[in-house]
């Protein structure tokens, strides 16, 4: 099992950036890796939504479903594996901080059997895609902000 927490601050207001993240069809735009994701089930993103991701890792296509499992608006944004060749769960929380966004990421991940169990290389990789995510992240919305000025 893969564990870690990272966080970041954005200067945006705390809604602007919940809901990006919150919203799947912006996933591949500051997720490496993610060809498409897209919510699957009727009505507005809350507990139980489902969305549908495609993407590549480590040279492995994976394609997987997520259930929502937490949704607080401009506070709680968490998700979990249905299905697909990992099992992982996901929670970010925001905060306002210091005129800044604070966005804490938290994550569990199982890579099943797509890799050995223990495998530091593939634990090294998820970590500095999460972090490089993050910072991408950031570029975005900051670069937003920046051409709203």
């Amino acid at each position: 099992m893969i564990s870690f927490d990272l966080d970041t601050y954005i200067y945006r207001p705390l809604k602007q950036v919940f809901n990006f993240i919150a919203t799947p069809e912006n996933d591949f735009q500051w997720q490496y890796g993610t060809l498409t994701s897209v919510q699957i089930s009727a009505g507005e993103m809350g507990i139980g939504s489902l969305f549908r991701a495609v993407g590549h890792f480590m040279g492995q296509r994976i394609e997987s479903v997520y259930e929502v499992t937490e949704f607080e608006p401009n506070q709680r944004y968490g998700f979990k594996s249905q299905s697909g060749p990992m099992d992982s769960y996901t929670l970010y929380t925001f905060e306002v901080l210091k005129g800044s966004t604070k966005i804490n990421v938290s994550t569990q991940v199982s890579p099943g059997d797509l890799f050995k169990p223990g495998n530091i290389a593939v634990e090294k990789k998820v970590k500095k895609q999460y972090r490089e995510n993050l910072a991408l992240l950031k570029g975005i919305l900051e670069a937003d902000r920046m051409e709203n000025t």
